[in-house]
């Protein structure tokens, strides 16, 4: 008897890995929103600004990491130029914000 399940089917699989991405992005999105709401709420409160801004910006790097790796595509092959340079900046900008907070307070 022939089975009738599509399992070798290039479709069925490339159907199957396309819902699985949307799902992961759909995850990430809700996710955002949530931290986005967290955020609001931190700051509505009145929260000591002592615990608000590192916890504020843990959320907003954890937001970019989002943003980069699965709205930007950053995780798929093919994007390992975009992704040099992209990461190259931030380390650019982080060197250069630390070389600046030295020549200040020094």
């Amino acid at each position: 008897m022939a089975n009738n399940t599509n399992t070798g089917n290039p479709d069925t699989f490339h159907k199957q890995k396309h819902k699985d991405e949307m799902i992961k992005q759909l995850i990430t999105f809700v996710l955002m929103i949530v931290f986005t709401i967290i955020a609001f709420v931190v700051v509505l409160t009145g929260m000591d600004k002592f615990f608000a801004i590192p916890l504020l910006l843990l959320l907003a790097v954890v937001q970019v990491g989002f943003q980069f790796y699965y709205f930007m595509h950053m995780k798929d092959k093919g994007h390992e130029m975009p992704s040099l340079m992209i990461y190259g900046g931030i380390g650019a900008a982080i060197v250069t914000v630390l070389a600046l907070t030295l020549i200040i307070w020094w």
